[in-house]
């Protein structure tokens, strides 16, 4: 496939490695993603459901609805990442977000929150999460782990700007103030880069993964020096390894989404003032940012289920001190050791799929994954708001989630990765 004329011509002047470059448009498409991220609607939840009278759970039914089009949409979206790349998927990802974003400015019913944000939360689970993580896993072999911490920095970072721009916006313009504030950053931050500036392959610009000469080799004793897997999608699903993935997937997005998008509201119901809630939010998101980096630097020789059991207990920490959130100390605390949970799931999952079963179909493997990953995120959301509304808490969903990072936890330790007598 011919790669856009800017990246031909910035490859022969370039002193350093092109994959650079496309690991800056994933990041900045990884900002621009949070324009339907729980964490982002979560600050809207009060003054929005205040304004309209709606209860929790239906605005919670947005979210869940969303994943379930992504649930539905991944695994065609996951061929065409394999055949022409994440150019084309991230584009239209950021242009669509950002113009429901603005729409949303507009919102005067129910039905029409749903009609806009159900976009937005559909390009949050399916195109944005396989655009950038198979941009990344295309370029990056060794140093995947690397790479992939710092899209998922760059996402972080979305969480934390996107909410405080939010905050601040509708501080003057009220709510419907923040959202065009949104919308504009989405839309200033992603397109342009991804637009101009996103190859599909390293190959197509006559290069090699992690800047290798095309006919070089890897530095002995490397994860590039060991045979990259390459499994295609029938093969990965006779393995026992993708199954288990997908448990621990559907066990810990529940948490993921569910606490994210109602901590700002649960943090205020528990007396925080809104601006210090939507601080904590910032907070979350920040160590998440901080862990995603951690995560990267782990030496390869730890095993892969080892980090993901390691999230687990994270994320079963943090939900348990959440729990018992009294002071704006404690919030913080809880907020850190959650975000430090999320930051590991959203760096690592990505990896593991292309650690295991190799790049040459993970639009196609990883398709049909995202369906369980964002399916298990619209179940999170609504349990937590169904519950909220039937006992006048969060109590309870909250320790649910505890419940379910823990069997996360252990169904990592048993996902060990797949051998080829098992795909044969």
């Amino acid at each position: 496939m011919t790669a856009p004329f800017l990246p031909r011509l910035l490859v022969r002047h370039l002193p350093f490695y092109y994959g650079w470059i496309i690991l800056a448009c994933a990041s900045c498409a990884g900002l621009s993603r949070q324009g339907g991220a729980v964490a982002t609607l979560s600050v809207f939840v009060a003054p929005m459901t205040q304004e309209f009278g709606w209860s929790r759970a239906a605005i919670s039914g947005a979210v869940s609805l969303g994943g379930v089009l992504a649930a539905i949409a991944s695994p065609v979206l996951g061929r065409l990442l394999d055949r022409d790349g994440a150019r084309r998927v991230l584009c239209i990802a950021v242009l669509t977000t950002g113009i429901a974003n603005l729409g949303l400015s507009f919102t005067v019913s129910l039905p029409m929150f749903y009609l806009l944000f159900c976009i937005a939360r559909m390009n949050f689970a399916g195109p944005f999460d396989l655009g950038i993580y198979g941009a990344v896993n295309n370029w990056f072999i060794a140093r995947r782990s690397l790479a992939t911490s710092l899209a998922t920095l760059g996402q972080m970072a979305g969480l934390v700007t996107l909410p405080i721009v939010a905050q601040l916006a509708m501080t003057q313009g009220g709510w419907r103030g923040g959202w065009i504030a949104t919308g504009l950053t989405v839309l200033v931050v992603g397109f342009v880069p991804v637009w101009l500036l996103m190859v599909r392959r390293p190959e197509d610009l006559g290069l090699s993964p992690d800047g290798r000469t095309p006919d070089g080799p890897a530095r002995p004793g490397s994860p590039a020096a060991r045979r990259e897997p390459s499994f295609t999608r029938a093969e990965a699903l006779r393995t026992r390894a993708f199954w288990l993935l997908s448990l621990f997937t559907l066990l810990a997005y529940p948490v993921q989404a569910g606490v994210s998008l109602h901590q700002a509201p649960f943090l205020i119901e528990r007396g925080l003032e809104p601006v210090a809630a939507a601080g904590v939010v910032s907070f979350f998101s920040l160590m998440s940012g901080v862990a995603s980096m951690v995560f990267g630097l782990i030496p390869a020789r730890v095993p892969m289920r080892v980090k993901l059991a390691m999230i687990g207990g994270l994320l079963c920490v943090g939900t348990l001190v959440l729990l018992s959130v009294q002071s704006l100390p404690a919030a913080f605390c809880g907020g850190a050791v959650f975000g430090a949970g999320i930051g590991g799931l959203l760096t690592m999952l990505p990896i593991a799929w292309a650690d295991y079963f190799g790049r040459t179909s993970y639009g196609a493997i990883r398709g049909i994954a995202l369906s369980v990953q964002v399916l298990a995120q619209a179940s999170g959301p609504l349990l937590s708001g169904v519950l909220r509304d039937y006992t006048g808490g969060y109590e309870t969903s909250l320790l649910c989630f505890a419940v379910l990072s823990g069997f996360g936890l252990l169904a990592a330790l048993l996902a060990r990765p797949p051998t080829w007598r098992e795909a044969a």
